[in-house]
């Protein structure tokens, strides 16, 4: 859950220059107190300046070395790059997951980027690291998404049953039974159910899944609300031979359908409704309509909307 400053600082980030380290100081300054952890944080790594492309080369040539002189320029490639860690995080908000949070998994990804970059490739520092600090944020926020609180009392449940489901089955050689489960925790078949289903640990939607991880398993859940193509072709196909079947039919016989089966809006009306628009009573509806009806019914044109119906 997002905290007034979390939204605030996203706002001001979003407006930052990460390569004006006066900038970045400016904009993480607004909107907070002086003794705010993330902007007192965000006026301390906008001090630190940026690199050149052959400074990060060098940098990555003594990481190669290690040994001491290694560790000290990884610490300072990493500190360059902590701004591109912010701007990166920043995306993230509203996920779940703190602000200073979000910064932080994502200066772990950050770390594993500097220990992993390959100079000799001829990319820069900041392309290959923001793979790194997107796979660190992801998975943080899919683990985090994933925890639930539980009572302490069904915990212990759930380890019991974890317990007894393992001696079950060496006992038995076998995977056990409900019933077998349920008889030797001593209870209902269908209270074993309820803590089976708390138990259940979910799948976050935030999930890294791929070879590169950089798509969510949300990506691939279908939408059943969605319109498949093909379903909205066969739609516009058969709303235009509706049109075309009912053109032999009066303006009124026309109307008097389009109302009472929602063709235009979506909406049905009753006879009493479409009646008091056409200022007739829903008995004189009611005959508009079983006379449209019969027009339609007829082989030459009921032909051309019955293979909507066969499909």
């Amino acid at each position: 859950m997002d905290t007034p400053d979390d939204v605030s600082i996203r706002n001001e980030v979003d407006e930052t220059d990460n390569s004006d380290p006066e900038h970045f100081e400016e904009a993480a300054s607004k909107g907070l107190s002086s003794d705010d952890p993330v902007r007192m944080y965000l006026r301390e790594i906008g001090r630190i300046p940026l690199l050149t492309a052959d400074q990060e080369i060098e940098l990555a040539r003594r990481i190669e070395s290690g040994g001491s002189e290694g560790a000290i320029a990884k610490r300072k490639l990493v500190q360059a790059n902590l701004r591109l860690v912010v701007s990166i995080a920043k995306k993230y908000v509203g996920r779940g997951m703190l602000f200073l949070d979000l910064i932080q998994e994502g200066n772990l990804g950050l770390i594993r980027a500097a220990e992993k970059f390959d100079y000799e490739r001829g990319y820069k520092f900041s392309t290959y690291a923001t793979w790194w600090i997107r796979q660190a944020i992801t998975r943080a926020i899919a683990d985090q998404a994933r925890t639930i609180r539980i009572p302490v009392h069904m915990v212990e449940t759930i380890n019991k049953l974890k317990k007894i489901t393992r001696k079950l089955a060496q006992d038995l050689s076998r995977k056990p039974t409900e019933e077998e489960i349920a008889a030797a925790m001593e209870i209902t078949v269908s209270k074993l159910r309820e803590i089976v289903k708390v138990a259940q640990e979910p799948v976050s939607l935030e999930t890294p899944i791929g070879k590169e991880e950089d798509s969510k398993l949300g990506d691939f859940i279908e939408d059943k609300e969605a319109e498949t193509p093909a379903s909205s072709v066969t739609q516009d196909l058969l709303r235009e031979d509706i049109i075309e079947v009912m053109a032999g039919l009066s303006p009124r016989e026309r109307d008097v359908l389009r109302l009472r089966f929602g063709l235009d809006d979506g909406r049905t009306r009753t006879l009493e409704e479409v009646g008091q628009l056409f200022g007739v009573t829903r008995e004189r509806i009611r005959q508009i309509e079983a006379k449209a009806l019969r027009k339609l019914r007829h082989p030459n044109r009921s032909r051309r909307l019955r293979e909507y119906i066969d499909d």
